[in-house]
């Protein structure tokens, strides 16, 4: 992977990982996940670090998902229960790391991009955000049921599912009054209030903080089901004529044609 698609850096008690393809909207290859993982660790382990910022290069997007075109190989039923268990890894790892993180988003957030803010502890946005998951507009594939989870946790039942049968994406304002957001404010303000927020946390005690996170994420965890529950789900979708057409459709620019099957 390029260096440059995955920036690393530390200012005092604060550490930001900036997701860089502008040019793809930020999209996820897998290498990149990989090293979202590793950088995880690394923060784990680093004790002058006391506050974990996510951030999408470009203006334009946080993270717009996975990168389609690593869907082309998809065959098979262990296709997508292997990239489903690959991202809940990366996911999960994100959510448990053991520092306060701020998902720092300017732009559109879909897909594997919003399940990457949701695993964040707090979500700061421009008013020209915009989030969800259009999977059934795009490439007809599922979730997992952790995802589903995160997002049961932070927007409840039924805004998910409106957003998830309508493949629309929430305004600001909407993820704001949906529980999915922390806070919007002006693009020209984000930094700062990122920084503030940051700075804020970084002076606390962080004991209480790890403590305070590890108990809601105990918490989480014991309510959440387990993954075997919706494998045989995303088997349905991932080995469908429809998903191999919503990729084909994605990656030639053209609507889907969709017929169940």
């Amino acid at each position: 992977m390029p260096q440059t698609h995955v920036i690393f850096e530390k200012d005092g008690p604060r550490a930001t990982l900036t997701f860089n393809r502008p040019e793809a909207r930020n999209a996820m290859t897998w290498a990149m996940y990989e090293s979202l993982a590793e950088h995880c660790t690394m923060v784990d382990e680093d004790p002058d670090i006391r506050v974990f910022i996510l951030r999408g290069a470009g203006g334009k997007a946080f993270v717009a998902g996975t990168d389609i075109a690593q869907f082309r190989s998809f065959e098979t039923a262990a296709d997508g229960i292997a990239y489903e268990q690959r991202i809940d890894t990366v996911v999960d790892r994100l959510e448990t790391v053991s520092k306060p993180t701020i998902a720092h988003i300017d732009g559109v957030t879909t897909g594997g991009g919003c399940a990457l803010a949701a695993a964040c502890d707090l979500r700061l946005c421009t008013t020209t955000s915009r989030f969800g998951v259009p999977i059934a507009r795009t490439v007809g594939n599922c979730l997992s049921a952790a995802n589903h989870a995160r997002f049961l946790d932070l927007i409840g039942p039924t805004l998910l599912k409106e957003l998830l049968y309508t493949g629309r994406l929430l305004t600001a304002a909407e993820a704001l009054r949906g529980g999915l957001v922390t806070q919007v404010t002006e693009p020209q303000e984000l930094d700062r209030i990122v920084r503030e927020y940051a700075d804020t946390i970084a002076a606390n005690a962080p004991l209480t903080i790890r403590a305070t996170k590890e108990m809601i994420g105990r918490i989480q965890a014991h309510r959440r089901i387990d993954p075997e529950v919706g494998r045989d789900l995303i088997v349905k979708c991932y080995t469908s004529d429809d998903f191999k057409e919503g990729v084909d459709a994605f990656l030639n620019k053209r609507r889907p044609q969709w017929t169940g099957h």
